[in-house]
């Protein structure tokens, strides 16, 4: 909680935010790689080949972050957790330097009702697709 309570406001400040990018793009550079983040999609890796937005209900995403929470020995109330991820939540689709916001091309998963192994599902019927769909371009063209 003591880092969550804090990490909007640091990457709220530009000279961060420019750095994390740079270093960010630079670990994506050669592709292959799966990021987790608030602005990954829509500002460090704008032209990525395959964009997620996740969301899911309130209670849902406070009762997670409690459990998880829980499970490292910290315990919090159900009401400070869901405080401090509403917080977040404002302070990172308000801020100045890019905000939290859905990327026009992301995929909405809403994840309310699905368990770690749907959502898993899921994402790997998306990268699935996109695998095929890359691979009919690679094929030869048939010979008449």
């Amino acid at each position: 909680m003591e880092v969550a309570n804090n990490v909007s406001a640091i990457s709220s400040i530009k000279e961060v935010r420019e750095k994390m990018v740079i270093l960010q793009r630079e670990m994506g550079k050669n592709k292959g790689v799966i990021m987790d983040g608030r602005d990954i999609g829509s500002h460090v890796f704008p032209n990525a080949e395959l964009k997620l937005f996740m969301t899911a209900d309130n209670d849902v995403r406070t009762q997670r972050r409690l459990d998880e929470l829980s499970s490292k020995g910290e315990h919090h109330t159900f009401e400070d957790v869901k405080r401090n991820l509403e917080k977040r939540d404002h302070d990172d689709t308000t801020r100045k330097e890019n905000p939290l916001k859905q990327a026009e091309d992301a995929i909405v998963l809403d994840n309310t009702d699905l368990s770690k192994e749907e959502q898993l599902n899921f994402v790997l019927k998306l990268i699935d697709d996109l695998l095929l769909t890359k691979d009919e371009f690679k094929q030869p063209a048939a010979k008449h």
